[in-house]
């Protein structure tokens, strides 16, 4: 092989290297966290998600950390957490949860009842005429089963101030149904970006 045909076959395979690494560089959904998470943790915990849940983002809307939370029968606390960060596994871990004993133990979600993944969820969040006026900054979302609206999006959300628009501030908090995709509760207050 010829020095220019070496050359030419090395820059075909670092630009298909490049290629894969941005497809999977793509932000993962909370579902898309759910399935890879199985991979992390035993075999009595896959499958049995109770709880989806992310840090506050940065530099945009699309959280990039997140947690999801498996029932685990073996673990003291009955749960495993398996930690991501921009898509890939950062932790596993079985967290002490000192108030699972008096609460009870968690649900599993119904994962054929689930339909609105977390950048719908941001989305129909976003569309609420409320924020028409202000600059949405940052979001954390936390998928869990609630005894009174069933499976929700609990999507927090901070907004630039006004005269300060470099610094946030949060501004409330907004329930969407996981399974249908309807508003269940807006708790926005707005005025706090002054």
């Amino acid at each position: 092989m010829n020095r220019k045909t070496f050359l030419l076959a090395g820059a075909v395979l670092l630009a298909g290297l490049v290629g894969l690494s941005v497809a999977q560089a793509r932000e993962l959904t909370a579902f898309d966290l759910m399935k890879e998470g199985n991979r992390y943790v035993g075999e009595q915990a896959k499958d049995k998600v109770v709880r989806v849940r992310s840090e506050k983002s940065i530099g945009g809307l699309t959280p990039t950390i997140w947690f999801v939370e498996y029932y685990d029968s073996t673990a003291s606390m009955k749960c495993t957490e398996v930690k991501f960060g921009a898509g890939k596994m950062l932790d596993v871990k079985r967290p002490m949860r000192l108030l699972a004993p008096i609460a009870g133990p968690d649900v599993p979600l119904d994962r054929a009842k689930l339909k609105f993944d977390s950048d719908k969820a941001l989305k129909i969040a976003l569309k609420e005429p409320l924020l028409e006026r202000v600059k949405v900054k940052a979001a954390a979302l936390k998928l869990e089963l609630t005894k009174a609206d069933g499976i929700v999006w609990n999507i927090k959300l901070w907004a630039a101030k006004t005269k300060q628009p470099e610094e946030d501030t949060s501004i409330g908090e907004i329930l969407l149904s996981a399974t249908d995709g309807k508003l269940v509760k807006t708790d926005l207050n707005i005025s706090r970006v002054n």
